[in-house]
C-alpha cells in the first residue's frame, strides 16, 4: 500500500512545450478545416438521390456544343458543378445560367466568371433543382443520374415552353424521344425538343 501511494505521489503532470501545443492546434485546425471543406462533396451521397460532382469531359462539351448548334437565347445548366457547360455556352453567345446545390462549386464558378470578361453574361445560383423555375429558359442542359431523370422529365414538361431544347448527358430522359444522339458510351448526349 505504501508503495502504491508513493507511485501516485511521484507522478508529475505532463507539460507540453509551446511547440507541442502549436502542433496540436495546427493539426486539429487542419482536420476541422478539411472536414468542413469535404462536407459539401460528401453530403450528396447521403441524399435520397445521390448527385455526385463529376466534371464534364472534353467529348461531352463537344457533344453539347454540337447539340446547341444553330440555337440562341437563354440556357440553363442543371447541376452546373464547376461551370464548364455555362462557360462554354457563354462563348457560343448564350445568356447562360447555372444552378448548383454545392456552395463551394457555386463560389468557384462565380469567381471564375468575375475574372473573365468572356463570361460576363453568366450567373450561378445556389438552389435546389426541384424548386428552381425552368420556364425562362429555351435551352436546358442536364448531367443527371439515372434515378432522377423521370422526375426531371416531368418537371421539364410542366414548366417549359413548346420548342425548348433539352440536352441530357450521361443518361437519357425515359419517355421523350431524342431528335439527335451525339457520341457514345459515357460521353453520349441526347437532344430533345419539347412539343406541347
Amino acid at each position: 500500500m505504501e508503495q502504491l501511494l508513493q507511485n501516485t505521489e511521484d507522478k508529475v503532470p505532463v507539460k507540453f512545450s509551446s511547440i507541442g501545443k502549436t502542433l496540436i492546434y495546427v493539426t486539429g485546425g487542419l482536420g476541422i478545416g478539411v472536414s468542413v471543406i469535404c462536407i459539401p462533396f460528401v453530403s450528396p451521397a447521403l441524399r435520397k438521390v445521390c448527385l455526385p460532382y463529376v466534371p464534364a469531359t472534353t467529348e461531352q462539351l463537344a457533344g453539347v456544343t454540337k447539340a446547341l448548334s444553330g440555337r440562341c437565347g437563354r440556357l440553363l445548366d442543371v447541376g452546373s458543378g464547376d461551370g464548364r457547360i455555362v462557360f462554354t455556352a457563354a462563348t457560343l453567345g448564350f445568356k447562360a445560367d447555372g444552378v448548383e446545390l454545392n456552395p463551394w462549386l457555386v463560389y468557384y464558378s462565380r469567381i471564375v466568371a468575375l475574372f473573365n470578361t468572356r463570361y460576363h453574361n453568366t450567373k450561378f445560383y445556389r438552389c435546389n433543382l426541384w424548386t428552381f423555375d425552368l420556364n425562362p429558359y429555351e435551352n436546358i442542359v442536364i448531367f443527371g443520374v439515372e434515378q432522377m431523370m423521370k422526375d426531371f422529365e416531368k418537371k421539364v414538361l410542366e414548366e417549359t415552353s413548346n420548342g425548348t431544347v433539352i440536352i441530357a448527358c450521361r443518361f437519357p430522359l425515359p419517355n421523350m424521344k431524342p431528335i439527335e444522339t451525339i457520341g457514345h458510351g459515357i460521353d453520349t448526349v441526347w437532344k430533345y425538343v419539347v412539343k406541347k
